[in-house]
């Protein structure tokens, strides 16, 4: 709401007005598609801005068949190429590689167990993972899955303790990942264990909460708490917009607002509005959003990533990976 509110103050999407319609996408991933496509034979959108996980995001790949373009704004396990299609999020080679190289030299975290929710992104992004671990003389000691809403973590537990390893890959989302920190700090396993999140974020760690979150470590292309211009700039239209008591802007809400500017600038850059002309506009663009300057490789955006570690109820940056 607020990327539409700016771009139409200064005229719009090529002189239109830019008109925002919104969509559930949490249900069954068939369903979502074709609601969306839906929207786009009979309702006339233009344009698709999705924030949701992977398996929708698949199934609307196949259902729009690089008609519109669409831009996918969340963190995911990289790899996508399909036409049309545009990538706002961090992928594992951005926020893990480095990540896990500097846990590795800082803390001698060689040793890994992957943990994750059931589907796509976990499984693709530990693939990654594993080699980067490898990379740095490193091995990943057990691996585990649990579907949405897990409730009971001790037999996974049970699996870490035995695997005994120096840190844990986190790939959980939403409640799930409130729901699995607390269980591992109250099994006493966070005294001694890392842990490492690529879609975690500040809403996320207050559920967590201060007293289950040592030793947990955060790396993304946005906190809200980074003390740059272009944030402080974001943060002052973001409260001004909508409040000094609205949700603290994270790097899964701000990535909608990446999405939305994003396609605006390469608009702007491309004169016109279809995936063809888009996709060329989009070879070596490079624009300064709310992360700071980003810029285009192979549809894909490419973005400095900040490590945080839980301090409190807030992330600390401790180190700066540029672009």
């Amino acid at each position: 709401m607020l990327a539409a509110r700016e771009i139409n103050e200064s005229g719009g999407l090529l002189g239109r007005e830019l008109d925002l319609t919104f969509i559930d996408a949490g249900g069954d991933p068939e369903t979502v598609a074709d609601a969306t496509l839906d929207l786009v034979v009979e309702g006339g959108a233009e344009a698709v801005i999705g924030m949701h996980i992977s398996a929708v995001r698949q199934a609307l790949v196949r259902a729009l068949r690089g008609r519109v373009p669409y831009v996918y704004t969340p963190v995911y396990e990289g790899g996508e190429t399909a036409p049309g299609v545009f990538m706002v999020g961090e992928t594992p080679a951005m926020q893990l590689r480095p990540s896990i190289k500097w846990l590795a030299e800082r803390h001698g975290a060689r040793n890994w167990y992957l943990m994750g929710n059931n589907y796509v992104w976990p499984r693709v992004s530990h693939r990654a993972a594993r080699r980067y671990v490898a990379a740095n003389g490193g091995e990943v000691v057990g691996e585990s899955y649990v579907p949405f809403g897990c409730e009971d973590y001790e037999a996974t537990l049970d699996y870490i303790r035995k695997a005994r390893p120096d840190a844990i890959l986190v790939s959980m989302v939403g409640n799930d990942c409130v729901t699995f920190n607390r269980a591992f700090a109250d099994a006493g396993l966070d005294r001694h264990i890392l842990r490492l999140s690529a879609a975690s974020e500040e809403n996320t760690l207050l559920g967590i909460g201060a007293e289950n979150a040592t030793n947990f470590y955060f790396a993304a292309g946005y906190l809200s708490g980074l003390e740059t211009e272009a944030n402080l700039a974001f943060l002052d239209r973001y409260h001004g917009a909508f409040g000094k008591e609205a949700p603290v802007p994270n790097t899964i809400g701000e990535s909608c607002y990446e999405g939305v500017r994003f396609y605006a600038e390469l608009a702007r850059r491309a004169e016109a509005l279809d995936v063809e002309t888009l996709s060329r506009a989009s070879r070596g663009m490079s624009y300064v959003g709310a992360r700071g300057r980003s810029r285009m490789l192979a549809r894909h955006l490419h973005t400095d990533i900040y490590l945080a570690q839980a301090d409190g109820l807030e992330f600390r940056v401790i180190q700066h990976f540029p672009a």
